[in-house]
């Protein structure tokens, strides 16, 4: 799933609770069809909460004076995705409010819903103060229309003292920056890893999961057998990124305006997907529908072995089979080890009224101790190196799971959405891998087909 679809459907993970840190089944965020809520599978994030807006009230003295403006407005509006009105945020929020003399007018959104909302807020000139983004590059975009306010003032002010840049995940910057200044800050940080069944795996006597292509393909073959499968691969085009990137291959090269480079290497990738299923018959087909979930289901049913996925499927699996015996491992590597990040972050528009409060929010949004009350209350995973190397992070099963592949993530989509042509080349895109994923189509074509789409799109 691209990074701004895994946001749209995306539900938190369980959260770690107690002095171990165990797993439970239930999270605020986890309704619906629905992964990590915010996490670009559905966010690194949102699809339980119901759609709606709330405001918190506070008392105080006057506002201080902040730009873009005046005294006399004690009204900030914060723009939020519906899955991620967090306890820690509400008593963030409220301290928020106190500290200033304002108060919150926080409405939430599911994100297809936020993308309208922005739109029309962008046209009428009447904004947020603080938007929350998908993860996939919506700065960008807002950016290059002059709608989103740069950071750089206040980081260089600030940045040091905050650890910005520096302590956050390096690639995970790319789809915040626009012609050399930053429009946003990561919020919420994860990825895709190797789920594999353990017990599967010891009745074959393998005793170590896959680490590259070739013990991936070795291990699903052993697997494979009867209507049992090695492993189930998805017909959503997110899922093709890691394998990609795996290879080597950059989706967007800013410089050259070209997608899927280099073209040889993104062939071999689409290949081995695809050989996966028609050559080598160790995943089943998958369908063209927007049921992301099969490869999930055939886990949980125990009729596949290994899948890539990420912490969204925690609390399905969680409540849809609680016994199951699985565990994560590190991204896999044929060039390099590599994933694809998913997330949320924030951004600022241009036309905000409270620029200086929005900056504050953002440093109290990504602290350390804010990060790690999220992480406690529902599992959602974070962007800073200090939170990944905690001990208690990288103890906990899951959570450390995901810490530990971080180290490997990168951004897929590369800044792509500053062309403003990052839906349609989600439908090539979608349009290309289903031709030979699900249709059993040439590999090679449908690479030769997206880089022909995308050139009518953004040149190259």
């Amino acid at each position: 799933m691209s990074e701004r679809h895994r946001a749209e459907h995306a539900t938190a993970a369980p959260a770690p609770t107690g002095p171990e840190h165990s797993w439970h089944a239930g999270s605020p965020d986890s309704a619906g069809p629905g992964r990590a809520a915010g996490w670009t599978r559905r966010g690194v994030l949102g699809s339980a909460a119901a759609l709606g807006a709330g405001a918190l009230t506070a008392c105080g003295g006057n506002a201080p004076s902040d730009r873009g403006g005046g005294s006399g407005d004690r009204t900030f509006t914060l723009y939020w995705n519906a899955g991620h009105g967090y306890a820690a945020y509400t008593k963030l929020i409220e301290k928020f409010e106190s500290d200033h003399g304002i108060t919150v007018n926080w409405q939430k959104f599911q994100w297809p819903d936020l993308q309208t909302k922005l739109a029309a807020d962008m046209q009428s000139g009447q904004v947020a103060d603080l938007v929350e983004d998908d993860g996939s590059g919506w700065p960008l975009s807002y950016a290059a229309t002059g709608d989103a306010y740069p950071l750089d003032e206040f980081i260089a002010a600030d940045g040091e003292k905050i650890g910005y840049p520096n302590d956050w995940q390096a690639n995970a910057l790319r789809n915040s920056r626009y012609q050399g200044k930053t429009y946003g800050i990561p919020l919420h940080l994860t990825c895709n890893l190797l789920f594999y069944n353990k017990t599967m795996f010891a009745a074959a006597g393998i005793e170590a999961p896959p680490s590259t292509w070739d013990e991936f393909l070795a291990v699903a073959r052993k697997l494979t057998r009867g209507d049992q499968y090695g492993v189930a691969l998805n017909s959503d085009p997110g899922y093709l990124s890691p394998w990609m990137l795996q290879n080597g291959v950059q989706y967007w090269d800013p410089s050259t305006r070209k997608v899927m480079t280099p073209v040889p290497k993104a062939i071999e990738a689409m290949r081995f997907q695809h050989d996966l299923i028609y050559r080598y018959k160790v995943s089943p087909a998958p369908s063209a529908t927007a049921d992301y979930e099969g490869p999930e289901k055939l886990f949980v049913a125990k009729r596949a072995a290994m899948m890539i996925s990420g912490p969204w499927d925690f609390v399905p699996i969680k409540k849809t089979a609680p016994d199951l015996d699985y565990g994560l491992a590190l991204p896999l590597k044929r060039d390099v080890r590599a994933t694809n990040f998913a997330g949320s972050g924030v951004f600022i528009p241009a036309k905000a009224r409270h620029k200086d409060l929005a900056w504050d929010l953002i440093k109290r949004l990504t602290s350390l101790s804010v990060e790690n009350a999220v992480t406690r209350e529902t599992g959602v995973t974070m962007p800073r190196k200090t939170w990944a190397k905690q001990s208690w992070v990288q103890q906990d099963k899951q959570v450390g799971a995901v810490a530990r592949a971080l180290a490997y993530g990168t951004s897929w989509p590369n800044g792509i959405d500053a062309t403003g042509k990052a839906p349609q080349l989600d439908d090539a895109l979608r349009s290309a891998y289903q031709s030979t994923i699900v249709k059993n189509g040439d590999p090679a074509a449908a690479v030769r087909n997206f880089r022909a789409a995308a050139a009518k799109l953004v040149g190259g």
